[in-house]
Parts: C-alpha cells; structure tokens; sequence
C-alpha cells in the first residue's frame, strides 16, 4: 500500500538524523532536528494512520511537500483524522472510521447530497449500523486509491455497499470476483443475492452454472438456505440437467430445512404449507412410474385426484392431460454429438420380446440425449420401443422412455430419444437397453470395442463397449441392435 521509493531516504534521516554525535557536529545536529519537525512521518507512522485511522503524533508542517503525487497524498489521508471533518460510527461495533467529505462527494452521488444538498447532514459523526466496518474501509480505498480488498468473507457486504454509496465501479469489481469464483457449491448462494442487488448478469451466470452443474448445485448447502421465490425462479426453468425425481427430492430437503427455519416440526402439513404452489412445479410425467409411487404418489403433498390421474397418465395410451408439465427439463445447448460403434451393417435381427443391451462408459461427463436404433428390412414399419439407461452397480434406472418410431425401410439407424437427457458420469458402467415390438430389423457387424469422437470445440470423449452379461437377444460388442449413442457435452 505504501510507496517507498523516494522517500525512503528521508525516513531513514528522519529516524536516525546524520549519525555524527561528534561534539563539533551537536549544534549542527539540533538545526537539522529543528528543521525535520516540518518533515513528514516516518513509513511505520504511515502505516498506523491507513491500518488504525488515527495517530497521536502530528504529521508536522509542510507534509504535502514529502508526496510527489497527488495518489501518495491520499493515501497518507486515507483513514487519516488530519484534515478530517466528519466520522463514521460503522456497524453494530460502532468502529468510528475518519474521512473526508469533499473526497467523497467527488466520487458519490450519494455522498455530494448528503453533505452539499439542502437537505445535507450537518453533524460531524454519522451512523452506519447497517454496514459493516471492513466493507466500509474497502469503499473508502476504493474512492481515495481506486483499489480495493474483495475476498470471499467481505464481498457481499461490499456489493451492499457500493450499492447503497453508488459506486458501480466497485459494484463491477465485485461482481467480476463473484464471477470468477462461481461453482456448483456457490451458485445457489450467489443467486440470491444477485437477486436480491438485482446483478442481472451475475444472476444470468449463476443460471447457467446451474444449468450444468445442476446435481451439484442442490446437493450444496447453499440451495437449503435460499428463499421461497428462488426456488420457484429455478423451478420454471427447462434448462436443469436432472433427473425430475433428483428434483422432487432435493425440493423435499429444502421444504424440510424451510421447516427447521421456521421451528416447525417436519410433517405433510407442514412441508405442504412451506411449499405452498412449487410442488406443482415438478414435472411429474418425466418421472418412470415405479419412481412416482416409491416417493411423490405416497408424500401426501398430492391430492388425491392428483395421484390418480398421474398414474391414468403412466398406464394409458394415448397419454391423457394433466396439469403438470410434461415438458423435458434440459434443452441441451451446443452441438448434437453421435458416435457409431458399428463399421458394417447386415439382416437380419429378431425380436421375441427380449431386450438387446450393451453395457458402456464414457471418461468425461456427457448427457445422453437418445440411442439410434436399427429398423425395418421389410419396408416402411413401425415399431413399438423401450428404451433405458441402468446404472450397472445399483441396477437403478436413470433414464427411460417408451414410445414409437417409424422406419422407411433404410439401413440408417433411427432416434429414439429420451424423455429428459441421461446425466453419464465419467468412469462409471451403464447398460443401454432397447426392447423393440415388430418385424425382423437390419443389424450391425464388425463393432468397436472402444471409439474416441473429436467433438466441438475441442472437446474429446471416449466411449468404451464391453458386454451386457445375462440375456440380451444376442447384442455384443462385435454384433447386434443400439448401433447410435446421441448425446450433448
């Protein structure tokens, strides 16, 4: 903080004088000694007066003349009493802080009425209770040196206020650390409060760190403890990259966190009360079945009728409406990725009720969109199809859907995609698995045990085939249907 330089051989005659004590040399000596009480302090004085705010040791006469610029003078005034005609009493510590009013008048808007409109305040000492000491120092150094000491522990506080003091380059200058320092275990943390200072761009990027990292961002502390209107704000949104009953549960543990804030005890109606409207957020026909009634169908947050007509909406064909969204969570941004695992492709391939599979992991994380599925070599068809994504550990199903696709009779593979994107996890073993009802299918030949794809911007992904043990109507690594894995970075 301190410039040295040039001064610093005046602070060393300052402190020591020549270092003759020779008795010729004492009335020479006690000349200069007169003469240096008009010099300025020493860097140790200095530096009291920008750490402590005050000294009890004058600064003498002529003190300007020891500062070459303007910048070294206001950092010697800075938290300075000299010359000081007003202090702050900051924060429920009542630090009491000099400053300067005409300084701060220059760079605030909000300074300059308050000490120069008609309305100025004229008492010497001002009161701050709402804040904070350290956030305070850092808007007084940013106005008298254009610096300023943003970390982690003081930047909300600081954002506060440089917005209440209208200073936006400060307010920038927090923004762009928040920005930097944004992750998974901060996003939700960081959206309130941009909610809540109205920093549309900071908000934007929380959005989208949680767009993509959303399984890390609910899994932190920080989507606990934020407010009822944000999470209904992220809960409209189409862009989650989640499975819809990962939601409906972490929406369950921040009802409950709700609860305790509220010292209520944690039951149907409570959590239904705290919820209020958002439980209809969840886009319950983007769940399987078998997910809806283990959790939501038996939460009592849903009315009966409710729960009735989402389990007509599961078991009938054509689906009947409901009042939830069926809309897919993640609308994938970025290029479309597809890797082939097969190099040939021949007829011809049967169905007698038995799943083809293939089991596979990638080693980067990926969001598997749809699988390409071969069809017809009798023509145009149409095929009745289940497809599915099994974690191979826990034989859980993490993504589903069954529908109809149409052949034109082609040996190209066909899209069946997913209800919602399949989050993969790098290094981690899936089961592909499509169920197909109609006639004998072409097939492919000459497969890949492992296909690395160059992708967008760079971006490489490696898939690695090995085989689905049990019983897979015959599909390997070298053999069979599910030629096509769609998927998004």
């Amino acid at each position: 903080m301190e410039e040295h330089g040039e001064d610093s051989q005046d602070d060393n005659s300052y402190e020591s004088g020549d270092g003759d004590d020779k008795p010729q040399n004492r009335t020479k000596q006690k000349k200069k000694d007169h003469h240096s009480q008009g010099r300025r302090p020493s860097k140790h004085l200095q530096q009291n007066h920008e750490l402590c705010g005050e000294s009890s040791q004058s600064p003498g006469f002529n003190w300007q003349a020891n500062f070459s610029t303007m910048a070294s003078r206001l950092r010697f005034l800075l938290f300075n009493p000299l010359m000081s005609d007003v202090t702050f009493i900051v924060g429920v510590q009542k630090e009491r802080i000099p400053a300067h009013k005409f300084i701060l008048s220059i760079s605030s808007s909000v300074f300059e009425a308050m000490f120069y409109s008609l309305l100025a305040n004229r008492s010497k000492e001002i009161e701050l209770p709402d804040v904070e000491p350290v956030a305070f120092k850092n808007l007084l150094r940013f106005i008298y040196l254009d610096q300023a000491s943003v970390g982690p522990e003081n930047v909300m506080t600081t954002l506060y206020t440089a917005k209440k003091y209208s200073i936006p380059n400060l307010e920038k200058h927090c923004v762009e650390f928040l920005e930097c320092n944004l992750c998974g275990d901060n996003a939700f943390l960081l959206l309130s409060q941009a909610r809540l200072f109205d920093e549309s761009k900071l908000i934007l990027n929380c959005l989208d760190v949680i767009d993509k990292k959303t399984q890390d961002s609910l899994n932190s502390d920080g989507f606990l403890e934020i407010d009822y209107d944000t999470l209904q704000y992220v809960l409209k949104r189409d862009t989650l990259r989640i499975r819809e009953v990962r939601l409906y549960e972490a929406v369950i543990k921040w009802a409950d966190a709700e609860c305790a804030r509220r010292s209520l005890d944690v039951d149907v109606d409570n959590r239904r009360q705290v919820l209020k409207n958002t439980i209809n957020l969840i886009r319950y026909p983007l769940m399987s079945i078998e997910e809806f009634a283990a959790g939501p169908a038996q939460s009592g947050l849903l009315s009966d009728s409710q729960v009735v007509r989402l389990f007509l909406y599961y078991t009938l064909n054509p689906k009947p409406n409901t009042e939830f969204s069926d809309t897919p969570r993640c609308c994938m941004t970025g290029r479309e990725c597809i890797i082939s695992r097969f190099l040939e492709v021949d007829t011809r391939w049967g169905y007698n009720g038995t799943s083809d599979r293939i089991r596979f992991q990638v080693d980067r994380g990926i969001f598997l969109a749809g699988l390409g599925l071969y069809g017809s070599i009798h023509g145009s068809q149409e095929y009745d199809v289940s497809i599915q994504i099994v974690h191979t550990h826990s034989t859980n199903v993490v993504g589903f859907n069954k529908t109809k696709f149409s052949c034109d009779g082609s040996n190209q593979p066909f899209r069946v995609m997913f209800k919602e994107p399949v989050e993969i996890i790098p290094n981690t073993s899936y089961i592909a698995i499509a169920t197909l009802k109609g006639n004998d299918s072409f097939y492919g030949t000459k497969g890949l045990k492992k296909i690395c794809l160059q992708c967008s911007k760079g971006e490489r992904v490696t898939f690695q085939f090995s085989y689905a043990s049990g019983n897979n109507n015959g599909t390997s690594v070298e053999d069979g249907q599910i030629p096509e894995f769609i998927f998004y970075i």
